[in-house]
This record gives structure tokens, C-alpha cells and sequence, in this order.
């Protein structure tokens, strides 16, 4: 792809897992290899701070909405002075304690804006953000999950487990994920964000819970089939706990097509350490599919964590290399 012409890159997901891919690209955004960035954002938390105000207010979560936010943020002294305002947990014993800054600040706009976008889009002018965070819908949802083996007694029980936080620390194995309602409005922006991108990238992150429901949106899902853009996917450093327990790379991208079967990949990418035994079935899987297997360090040296330094030079491999 000639360098000349301009780069748009949307990542979708969330929680760290977005973090860490915003991080990385607006590194790339930062140098002008990618000139326009787009987050769209899972929008079905119910814990914490986001689960609270959702429950009072009947508002999107603006958890993961605010940490998106942050990452875009730039690394001057105003961009990493609102990361830290916008990330700020109250301590103390009263009423506000566990809530975040910032996910007040988003749901106060909301209410006097009465729009999702248009609020966001405030926030982002406020920090500095370089890109636009998004929802990837705009109607309050549910997440559920088919799990096999929930009750350790029943191993072979198939059991419905509802909500976002007990979709990730279930136990047993999840089949399947579907959304409540099953056709929520996709947030028309994020729509038009990725049919006129060159660069889409989906995940990492909670599998299940954050990358996937992208999938179960209608409006979301179809963009995703129909855009001319280059769909990275980019797996998990390792098993999460409960969500994907005993999953390798080869699983997280089995799980990934068995929700979205017509869902078209330019680029894999995974991390070296990650790999253990399953780099002959993922490097098998990824060519079957017509895509490209990316391998690189991008992990946080000894950590279980993306490296946003190393996770920005392994995109801008990909992007010099189409």
C-alpha cells in the first residue's frame, strides 16, 4: 500500500486489551503512517463504576469507553495529565468510592448533550485524543454465554451464564456468545468509520466478552464483511482465566470464525512466546484461511502483557509490508 495515500486504522475491543492497541497505534498515528484513528468499543460491561452508573442512569457503561479515551491520549505533559484525571479512582468508604473520573465526566455530557457521539467526541476535544473513540452500538445490551461444564458436578450441562463479568470468570468452557438484544443499533459513525478504513484491527482482549461481540452486532457485522479494509487480528498473549481457559492461539481464532464464519483476514498476528505447541495448527489455520501468520515479540518482556512499543513496530511491519 503506497505510503502517499491516506492511512485510516479503526481498532475494535476493549478493556486493556484496546488500551494496549491504541497505545500502539497511535504511535503510528503520531508519525503519519496512519493519519485518521478510530476506536469502536464494547458496550456491555456491568461491574464497577460502569455497571453502577448504568444501573442508575440507564446509560451506555463509559468504562471501557474512557479507557480508550486515555490511551489516545498524547504524551505531553496535557496528554498525560487527563490519562491520570480520566483514570482516577475515588478511595474513601462513602458512596462515590470505586467510581472513575472519567466515566463521570462521560455520562454528565451524555445527559446534557443527549447524544453518545457528539459527547465523546467533547471528551476527546478536551484531552487532546489523537483519534475518535466510538461505541460499536448505542443501545444498552446484555452479553450471554452457552457454557459446557459450569457446574463442575454436571460436566456435561450446557447452562446460560448473563452478563459481561460473568461471562469472563465463568467456569467451564463457553460454546457460544450472543447479545441481549440480539439486534442492537450499531452506532452509525463506527459503521462508516469501518467501510472507509484501510487498516481494521480486532482484539486482543477478553475474547468472549470484548472481541467477539463486535461480531454480534448486525450493522457492525456487516460493515466488517463488506469494508475493502485489511483486517488484522491480532490473538491473546495466553489463557484468560475462566473466559478461555485451557485456549491456545489456534482456539482464540477458532472461536473467532465459528462466530463470524465469512469474516475476511489480511494479517494474524501472535506473539513468539505465545506459540508453545500450536504453531503448526495456527500456521495451517491462518493459511486456510487466506491470511498472512505475523510472528513477533510484542509482549512485555516476563509479563503477560502487549508492549505498546514493540505491538506498534509489529503494525508497522504489516502496514510497510502489504
Amino acid at each position: 500500500m503506497a505510503r502517499d495515500t491516506a492511512q485510516a486504522a479503526v481498532a475494535l475491543g476493549g478493556g486493556h486489551g484496546l488500551y494496549a492497541t491504541l497505545s500502539a497505534l497511535r504511535r503510528l498515528h503520531d508519525d503519519l503512517t496512519i493519519d485518521d484513528l478510530t476506536a469502536v468499543v464494547t458496550v456491555a460491561d456491568n461491574g464497577g463504576s460502569s455497571g453502577r452508573l448504568r444501573g442508575e442512569f440507564g446509560v451506555l457503561p463509559p468504562g471501557d469507553l474512557r479507557m480508550a479515551l486515555a490511551a489516545l491520549c498524547g504524551d505531553d505533559e496535557w496528554g498525560r495529565t487527563w490519562a491520570d484525571v480520566i483514570q482516577h479512582r475515588f478511595a474513601g468508604q462513602g458512596e462515590m468510592k470505586g467510581h472513575v473520573v472519567g466515566n463521570l465526566l462521560i455520562v454528565g455530557l451524555w445527559e446534557l448533550m443527549g447524544d453518545h457521539v457528539r459527547a465523546l467526541d467533547w471528551v476527546g476535544r478536551l484531552l487532546g485524543a489523537h483519534g475518535r473513540v466510538l461505541p460499536m452500538a448505542t443501545t444498552p445490551m446484555d452479553i450471554t454465554a452457552r457454557v459446557r461444564g459450569a457446574d463442575p458436578a454436571v460436566p456435561d450441562a450446557v447452562t446460560v451464564v448473563s452478563g459481561q463479568v460473568e461471562v469472563a470468570t465463568t467456569d467451564g468452557r463457553i460454546e457460544s456468545v450472543a447479545l441481549v438484544p440480539e439486534d442492537p443499533q450499531a452506532c452509525r459513525e463506527a459503521v462508516e468509520a469501518v467501510l472507509a478504513a484501510e487498516w481494521v484491527v480486532l482484539g486482543p482482549g477478553s475474547w468472549f466478552s470484548s472481541v467477539i461481540p463486535h461480531l454480534m452486532v448486525p450493522g457492525l457485522r456487516r460493515a466488517l464483511a463488506e469494508t475493502s479494509g485489511r483486517l488484522v487480528v491480532v490473538l491473546n498473549l495466553e489463557a484468560q482465566a475462566g473466559e478461555t481457559t485451557g485456549f491456545g492461539p489456534a482456539d482464540h481464532l477458532a472461536a473467532l470464525f465459528e462466530h463470524a464464519p465469512d469474516l475476511t483476514v489480511h494479517a494474524v498476528l501472535v506473539d513468539s512466546s505465545a506459540l508453545a505447541d500450536d504453531h503448526g495448527r495456527l500456521e495451517k489455520d491462518v493459511a486456510e484461511r487466506g491470511a498472512r501468520l505475523v510472528v513477533a515479540d510484542i509482549a512485555v518482556p516476563g509479563e503477560p502483557r502487549h508492549d505498546p512499543g514493540r505491538l506498534a513496530e509489529a503494525f508497522r511491519r504489516i502496514v510497510d509490508e502489504a
